[in-house]
């Protein structure tokens, strides 16, 4: 024979089930992948690095020329700061830098896009040059 639970068997089968399936409680991650300092990141790195392939054209005749010096300039810049941050003046943060690579990575492939363009435009593009001619711009 089976004898019923009665009031105590019942709580105590209840506050099983209820600490099986409850969720330990976490704190706020302090620093989300999708922050708004991550944003900032972003936007800062590709506009440096797209600064920093324009500048130079000024002195570099390839696009990959411009490219390296242009991601070199902006993940150097990102990485000191991090580094800065790192020295007790903030929060360092591999997200931010991340973003920070992201953020390069977009602002010289907008960089070559404008570059290409902007060469393709003026008559210099590949299709118009002779072999030899085609073997010097890149």
């Amino acid at each position: 024979m089976s004898r019923p639970l009665g009031r105590p068997g019942a709580a105590i089968a209840i506050a099983a089930a209820i600490a099986g399936f409850a969720h330990t409680a976490r704190a706020a991650d302090p620093d989300p992948w999708f922050g708004p300092d991550k944003a900032l990141h972003f936007g800062v790195s590709a506009g440096l690095a797209g600064g920093g392939y324009a500048l130079s054209a000024l002195v570099l005749e390839r696009p990959w020329q411009r490219a390296i010096t242009g991601a070199g300039f902006s993940l150097t810049l990102g990485a000191a700061k991090e580094l800065y941050d790192l020295s007790g003046h903030g929060d360092a943060s591999w997200k931010d830098f991340t973003w920070d690579v992201a953020g390069t990575a977009v602002g010289i492939g907008i960089a070559l896009l404008v570059d290409a363009a902007i060469t393709s435009s003026s008559g210099n593009s590949p299709s118009s040059m002779r072999g030899s001619q085609l073997a010097i711009a890149f």
